[in-house]
């Protein structure tokens, strides 16, 4: 038996911290709860072993694999289908739209694309059914080169496992945003005693114990490395003359130990290597068919067998994934054609055409348009199956391959886009330079600046591409109004983000002029159209322009649209309810975004409509629901990788005065917006200071942060917001003349708005203004308009406002009444900080407040009271989970809880405001 052998036998060494882990996680499924585990660790330090412990631990599981292949293409779901194919058989048990999704996405089924998060929610119930029968542990190794759908899915799928008896272990090379944050554990190199004993075990002769402590130290502690170490030592350097290798990356060295190995072999066995190496599923059958074999060949096989490089079982095995990429990337271009051809040949064209496609595009050595036909054929079907990233990566090999310039150019551009929408920049940028270097028409031109501009947008929300995307809209407008109507909608987001830090080109205004300088069609506007030049004309013409036409714009919304224009138009569309004052179209709208979002899996888009949707919860007072937002934003932030300013989180802080934290978290926000070139982000910190003084009344603080928030009030959002926190930090500190000009300048807009939520704060900041009894009917009048307003915060603080102002005014019996009003209102929403300054001001006039009788909900987590809202309701435990993106099993779970913390048997006893 050669030394390689012999190691695939050696027993795992050490690992006391990663085994006592892996044995915890087990123990947890066992006792019906899931538990995830990310192993993480340099090629060769012993994941795989640990993965083979786990599965030998765990005694009565049921056990699940995946694993990437460096060689694999972005087959949509292919890692997903690996790990589920076992658990097909309970397809049956899951609701209609869930298992036709799952059916689509695993090529099962034609149909609809479905969206992600039905598919993350379709591979939830899967496992949550299967573990109902017994546990489950799900191994996926190599994590870093799954397709990147199974690899979102299952980063989903991760956060949401709880009342599940599943456990889930990753094993991962370095960082990867899809799965940080999940519960981590770092493999260390073996030194000492361990790696000592695992020499001697794989080299059972004595050896010098220098040369032992050399191999060790040359090594690195990567336990791989020391065995193809002592694998490649000569007999007399394991006598006593061991020397020091050249000082090159240990992964290069293990790699040239695995091809002197390779090389050894007999040419027929290196060329079933070599084949087996470009294919990654690791089908045996397939592989004898490619290479000519009748059921195999015993002997050409047995060889690399023997030397310990590969198991020719189904699926085939490598030693190492390091076996695989040394062999294919070691391999003449010749070479590797051939195995790819063969591989095409043996590929059943109607079973698996994609595969067959992709294995002739690589054995190619030209242009060839007739593959590259299949690869955009291929595309397509990745496409419909929800696989953005596997349509990209066949557009971009099909445009490699296309001979003609003209149509390369649009297979490249198409590429380009869908890179772009999956997220992969880099990639869409190379894309971009080669429909470039083809031959453009003037539509391909237009397109290429569009893309340039939203590369430049998309990735961090800022990077002032504004002047690109007008750039793009103006060439667009004359060759496709809608592409050009689109670009303008892109080109004013990005000069809404970035605000005041925009560059000269590319600000609001220069947008609005663009836009309105263009040709008008001859039809009457469509709503989106009409929106869109609302908000144009707020920053050209003024908001009294605006006004008539935004508010027109939100009235036709109010009848539905598709799902794609939804999608392009509802965070303008909330802001355009913001820019008029409209709480209840605001509160609708938001709540839309996020089920369409949800709904359709646009994952990019999801965080910013739950950061948008829990401004109107917080405001509201429902400060638990938006809770449960920001929560949810930042898994998906953690799931996708795609950045988004911490709004929610910044704003929750700020309600519930947190200082410590909202301070910080105010200062950290400002400074990387900024950094970003994202004025919105600046403007929301400021104002979110602004909100926390306030309640705190550390008035000072408060007013330096709102005048830096409203230094540009058409910062739309918090640049009107600080306004009407700058009038109440002004009057406090004495500063009556910055009060009365705040207050000017918020009447321009809500007096022409006309809604109550305006009116409203508009009536409480008068009043802070005046001195003599006019200050009483605007309070009055601010409670009664707020009152009738979805913004009970709002409300509360008008209560507060007027129950100081007569306490300083001598009339107790009036201020106790609205103080104690204000105090109850705050505190069961939990609006901290506001809450104690109704405390302190009724402590002054002798009153105390005893300590109300506690909200039987207050004990809720924000998840627990959403599921307890929904249940009330009268939604089923499938309706909810579908809703919350949870498994059945975790909302039985959870409802468990609330019936506890509430001291209720049955959900027809809940009853939730």
């Amino acid at each position: 038996m050669t030394v390689t052998a012999r190691v695939l036998q050696t027993p795992l060494r050490g690992r006391r911290r990663e085994r006592t882990a892996l044995d915890e996680i087990l123990g947890r499924a066992r006792a019906g709860s899931s538990a995830i585990l990310v192993v993480r660790g340099d090629p060769g330090m012993g994941k795989t072993r640990l993965l083979e412990y786990a599965a030998q631990s765990a005694a009565g599981f049921r056990i699940l694999r995946a694993g990437g292949v460096e060689s694999e293409m972005e087959l949509a779901y292919s890692g997903l289908h690996q790990l589920c194919g076992a658990l097909l058989g309970h397809l049956g048990r899951l609701p209609g739209p869930m298992r036709d999704g799952l059916q689509v996405a695993f090529g099962m089924a034609d149909g609809d694309v479905p969206d992600r998060f039905l598919i993350g929610l379709g591979v939830l119930n899967l496992l949550a059914h299967a573990a109902d029968e017994q546990p489950l542990l799900c191994l996926i190794d190599d994590a870093q080169w799954l397709d990147r759908s199974s690899l979102q899915t299952l980063a989903f799928v991760a956060r949401r496992l709880m009342a599940e008896r599943v456990a889930m272990v990753f094993a991962v090379r370095g960082p990867m945003p899809e799965i940080d944050g999940l519960h981590d554990l770092a493999v260390s190199p073996l030194h000492g005693r361990d790696a000592r004993a695992l020499l001697s075990a794989a080299i059972p002769v004595p050896l010098d114990p220098d040369v032992k402590d050399r191999m060790v130290a040359e090594s690195g502690g990567n336990p791989l490395a020391l065995l193809q170490l002592a694998a490649s030592a000569r007999p007399g350097q394991l006598a006593g003359g061991f020397a020091p290798s050249a000082r090159r990356p240990i992964m290069s060295r293990i790699e040239d130990v695995f091809l002197q190995q390779y090389e050894r072999l007999p040419d027929p066995t290196r060329r079933l290597l070599l084949t087996a190496a470009a294919e990654p599923t690791g089908d045996l059958a397939l592989l004898w068919r490619a290479a000519g074999f009748e059921g195999g060949t015993a002997g050409v096989a047995s060889a690399a067998e023997y030397a310990g490089l590969v198991e020719f079982s189904s699926p085939v095995r490598f030693r190492h994934p390091l076996v695989r990429s040394a062999i294919y990337r070691a391999a003449a271009p010749d070479g590797r054609r051939a195995a790819h051809q063969a591989l095409a040949d043996a590929t059943d064209p109607i079973v698996d055409p994609d595969r067959r496609a992709w294995h002739r595009a690589h054995a190619s050595d030209g242009p060839d348009e007739a593959t590259a036909a299949e690869l955009e054929s291929s595309a397509a079907r990745a496409r419909a199956r929800g696989g953005l990233a596997a349509a990209a990566s066949f557009l971009e090999k099909a445009a490699e391959l296309t001979p003609d310039q003209s149509r390369r150019s649009e297979r490249a551009l198409a590429a380009a886009e869908a890179h772009l929408q999956a997220g992969s920049f880099d990639a869409a940028q190379a894309m971009i330079a080669l429909a470039e270097a083809a031959t453009l028409d003037e539509l391909g031109r237009a397109k290429v600046d569009l893309l340039r501009a939203q590369l430049a947008f998309v990735p961090l929300r800022g990077g002032n591409p504004a002047p690109l995307l007008l750039q793009a809209a103006r060439r667009l407008e004359q060759i496709d109004p809608d592409l050009g109507c689109s670009a303008y909608r892109e080109a004013m987001n990005a000069a809404m983000f970035a605000g005041w830090l925009a560059v000269p080109g590319g600000t609001e205004r220069d947008v609005a002029e663009a836009l309105r300088a263009g040709p008008k069609p001859a039809r009457p506007m469509r709503t989106h159209e009409l929106l869109l030049d609302g908000l144009a004309a707020n920053f050209a013409d003024g908001y009294a322009a605006a006004v008539p036409l935004v508010q027109k714009a939100l009235s036709g919304l109010d009848d539905p649209h598709s799902v794609e224009e939804e999608l392009r138009w509802l965070w303008m569309a909330s802001v355009a309810a913001i820019l008029v004052w409209d709480d209840a179209r605001w509160d609708r709208l938001s709540d839309r975004f996020v089920q369409v979002t949800r709904d359709s899996g646009a994952l990019i888009e999801l965080p910013l409509a739950l950061a948008n949707r829990s401004f109107v919860l917080l405001r509201v007072g429902d400060l638990s629901v938006a809770s449960a937002m920001v929560d949810e934003a930042e898994t998906v932030v953690g799931a996708t990788g795609s950045p988004l300013t911490p709004y929610g989180t910044l704003a929750l802080a700020a309600y519930r005065g947190e200082e410590a934290r909202g301070s910080a978290l105010a200062s950290v926000t400002a400074e990387e917006a900024a950094m970003r070139g994202e004025g919105i982000g600046v403007a929301v910190a400021a104002w979110a200071g602004a909100v926390l003084y306030n309640g705190l009344g550390k008035y000072e603080k408060a007013l330096a942060a709102a005048e830096r928030a409203a230094t540009d009030a058409s910062e739309l959002g918090p640049g009107m917001w600080a306004l009407v926190e700058l009038v109440e930090a002004a009057a406090r500190t004495g500063a009556m003349d910055r009060a009365r000009d705040a207050v000017g300048r918020l009447a321009e807009t809500t007096t022409l708005a006309g809604t109550d939520w305006g009116l409203g704060l508009e009536a409480r900041s008068r009043a802070l203004v005046q001195e003599d009894e006019a200050a009483d009917a605007l309070y009055l009048e601010a409670i009664d308009r707020l009152g009738r307003s979805r913004m009970r915060v709002e409300l509360a603080r008008a209560e507060l406002l007027y129950g100081e102002w007569l306490r300083r005014r001598g009339s107790r019996t009036g201020a106790r009444e609205h103080l104690r009003a204000a105090h109850d209102m705050l505190t069961e929403m939990g609006v901290d900080g506001f809450a104690d300054r109704a405390r302190r001001e009724l402590a002054a006039i002798g009153e105390t407040v005893r300590a109300r009788k506690q909200d039987r909900f207050a004990e809720l987590t924000g998840q627990e009271l959403q599921i307890a809202r929904l249940a009330s309701e009268g939604r089923t435990n499938q309706e909810i989970s579908t809703k919350l993106f949870i498994s059945p099993r975790t909302v039985e779970w959870h409802l468990g809880n609330v019936f506890a913390k509430l001291g209720v048997t049955s959900r027809k006893v809940l009853r939730v405001t």
